[in-house]
This record gives structure tokens, C-alpha cells and sequence, in this order.
């Protein structure tokens, strides 16, 4: 939950700080007007939350080519014998230029950016050897 962690791990994310009680506000670095990620105004809303084991995250994004709304929900943490596990479901809607890409298309790199965000933050979770 450390914001400078999250910055870290987030696909295009410069900065990621608190914007009040479970939000936040992101900042992208990247080329206006040619890079998708480049959504002026995104906020990140924390939702349902059990900690330690679940919560939802409601994320919003304005800007030159659209705008994207998600729900991301975490479920609770489900004993295993190595490690806990976890899962996470997402819905996504858009609109304006970038949803005249395509849902499938938009679908897929919302996908490759969860795989990076989870795989920086299991580097950055795992013990230095």
C-alpha cells in the first residue's frame, strides 16, 4: 500500500500520491498526445476493504484520447502451502478516440499492464539473496 512502491510498478506512472481517505492521484509521464497511458486527470479510489485480505479499487482516467473508468476487485487471500494466494477480476468501460480501438485491443494491454504491475511488485516482495 506504500504509494512510492505502487509509482514504482505502475506502467507509465511518474508519481502516485494521496489525494484524501483511499485516493489517490496519478501522474503519467510519457509523449502527450501519442502515448494511450496519457490521461490528464486519473484517480484511484480504494473500495470494500477487509484488510488484510481484499479490496477494491475503482480507477478513473480523463484525458486527450477518452476516458477509462475500471473496477478491480481482489479476492481474500486463500492459504497454499508455499505462499498465499490471490486473485482479481477487472471491468473495464471507455470512451471517446481510445475506445474506437477496440474493446479486445484495449482488453489485452490492460492485461499486459496488470502482468507488469504484479510481477514488479512480486520482485519487489521477495527477500534479496
Amino acid at each position: 500500500m506504500d504509494p512510492a512502491v505502487l509509482s514504482s510498478c505502475i506502467p507509465g506512472c511518474e508519481r502516485f500520491e494521496p489525494d484524501g481517505d483511499d485516493r489517490y492521484q496519478r501522474h503519467a509521464h510519457g509523449r502527450p498526445r501519442r502515448d494511450y497511458r496519457n490521461l490528464s486527470a486519473a484517480r484511484s479510489s480504494l473500495t470494500d476493504k477487509v484488510p488484510p485480505t481484499s479490496y477494491g479499487l475503482v480507477v478513473e482516467g480523463q484525458g486527450r484520447p477518452g476516458f477509462v473508468e475500471g473496477n478491480v476487485q481482489r479476492s481474500p487471500f486463500a492459504p497454499r502451502a508455499t505462499a498465499p494466494q490471490w486473485t482479481c477480476s477487472a471491468a473495464v468501460q471507455t470512451g471517446g478516440a481510445i475506445a474506437r480501438i477496440g474493446q479486445r485491443l484495449i482488453g489485452s494491454v490492460a492485461k499486459m499492464m496488470m502482468d507488469r504491475f504484479f510481477e514488479c511488485l512480486r520482485s519487489k516482495l521477495q527477500p534479496s539473496s
